[in-house]
């Protein structure tokens, strides 16, 4: 790709972004059927004004996002909402993000174990790049308000009827103290 494409955190002077963003979420949902928990203005707004949200920018335009949210009081961190418009996807950009994202959380959340709930085999293929490793759903955080968000996507229901063992999606973590024990 020819173009320049800067990935920073994204702070206040992002904030005219938002419905792009969530506009480019809900459209990439649709098209792959598959899930994406549903965030309001508001929450990416606040997400960006704490200084836990990635952006993608091609000059002014916009190319892709990332946030992050801890869970369990800061025992776990994940790096949500990953999307990379059309236009500048086949370039490594969803991997550049995930990867400012992820360093993001170690630099903030230095102890948490970071996860991921992903149907995507890409993004499965970053994880793993990462450190992440496939898991079982009650290996991650048990904060009802994480759940609770997943409550917008379309296979909640199985999610549901599994009491939270089982979904489409695949589990994935990185546990910090593993890697430490590694080194």
């Amino acid at each position: 790709m020819e173009e320049t494409i800067d990935v920073m955190v994204a702070d206040e002077s992002k904030l005219s972004y938002v419905e792009e963003i969530l506009d480019t979420i809900e459209k990439a949902a649709k098209i792959r059927g598959t899930g994406i928990a549903k965030r309001s203005p508001e929450y990416v707004k606040q997400k960006m004004l704490e200084g836990k949200a990635v952006i993608a920018l091609c000059g002014d335009r916009f190319a892709g996002f990332c946030y992050i949210e801890s869970w369990s009081n800061k025992k776990f961190v994940a790096n949500s909402g990953l999307i990379v418009v059309d236009k500048f996807r086949g370039h490594g950009l969803a991997k550049r993000i995930k990867k400012f994202a992820f360093d993001l959380s170690r630099e903030r959340f230095p102890e948490a174990k970071l996860f991921g709930l992903t149907t995507g085999a890409a993004v499965m293929k970053i994880n793993n790049e990462l450190g992440y490793r496939p898991v079982t759903f009650s290996e991650l955080t048990d904060d009802e308000s994480f759940w609770k968000g997943c409550a917008s996507c379309v296979n909640y229901d199985v999610l549901t009827r599994t009491n939270r063992k089982m979904c489409l999606c695949t589990g994935m973590l990185f546990d910090p103290e593993e890697h430490h024990q590694a080194k």
